[in-house]
């Protein structure tokens, strides 16, 4: 083996340990002077090798409670006396997980022609409120119009939105880019867009926002044109990251003409 594929072994029989309450097989290929960056406090980490040893058997009464702890994906790194590998995991109750993930990260050394782990760091991702993210989405798309940063802007969409805009209906990401494009380009200058009020509700995997959007663009005396549309826009969360599958904007019309009527959004 080499020892890319070493260190793979090595991180495999170490996830075989944890799962059959092996402590020495858990302790095993590790130095002494180990660090680990654990879930749990302290916030400096547990160190040193008997530090590490008392922190598993309360994990493994855990794991016996019926939790589990399941390798998804491993990735190493090689060098000639340092190497470091990542790790994602399913770990928790079966129930419970969901498309969650226990993210790990190994720094090993060679010692005496020996692999060993001197460095563990274990993370959860922080479960971002899905308001807040749908919110700090919209700041991205704000920005980005401002600065005409349309590969950014088309990182929040998913590749199937279905977008009906003001003069079409449109489906697929490349379509609505086009359309982002092709709005961006009218203007020379600067071009604006907010929703002052912008209204967000969400639940665990889906969340619509609505609200008035404020368009500004800079036309060339230097001057800024305005206007006012009503946007709804519909979010699925999907493999951990919030996605637009669907957008309706649109103006108020008159109903004796079909007309635009901006005036109605000032009544």
């Amino acid at each position: 083996m080499n020892d890319q594929e070493r260190i793979r072994t090595l991180i495999e029989q170490w996830v075989t340990g944890v799962n059959k309450a092996d402590l020495d097989g858990v302790l095993a290929e590790h130095t002494d002077d180990v660090v680990m960056f654990d879930v749990p406090e302290p916030q400096d980490g547990v160190r040193g090798i008997e530090a590490y040893r008392e922190t598993w058997p309360p994990f493994f009464e855990w794991l016996a409670s019926g939790a589990i702890f399941e390798l998804v994906s491993l990735e190493v790194t090689a060098g000639a006396d340092v190497a470091f590998a990542f790790a994602l995991l399913r770990c928790g109750k079966p129930a419970e997980i969901g498309d969650q993930r226990l993210r790990i990260s190994f720094g090993l050394r060679k010692e005496d022609g020996r692999w060993l782990i001197a460095h563990e760091h274990h993370s959860f991702p922080l479960v971002v409120d899905g308001e807040q993210r749908v919110r700090a989405i919209h700041e991205e798309w704000f920005d980005g119009t401002a600065r005409k940063g349309l590969d950014g802007m088309m990182s929040h969409i998913a590749d199937d939105v279905v977008s009906y805009e003001h003069e079409s209906q449109v489906t697929g990401l490349s379509a609505v880019r086009e359309v982002c494009r092709a709005g961006l380009e009218q203007s020379t200058g600067k071009v604006e867009w907010h929703v002052p009020e912008l209204r967000v509700l969400t639940g665990d995997n889906l969340a619509v926002a609505w609200g008035i959007n404020h368009m500004r663009a800079e036309q060339p005396d230097g001057t800024f044109a305005e206007s006012r549309s009503r946007g709804t826009r519909v979010f699925e969360r999907r493999d951990g990251r919030w996605r637009m599958v669907h957008q309706h904007v649109s103006f108020p019309v008159e109903p004796a003409t079909g007309a635009p009527d901006m005036a109605r959004f000032r009544r």
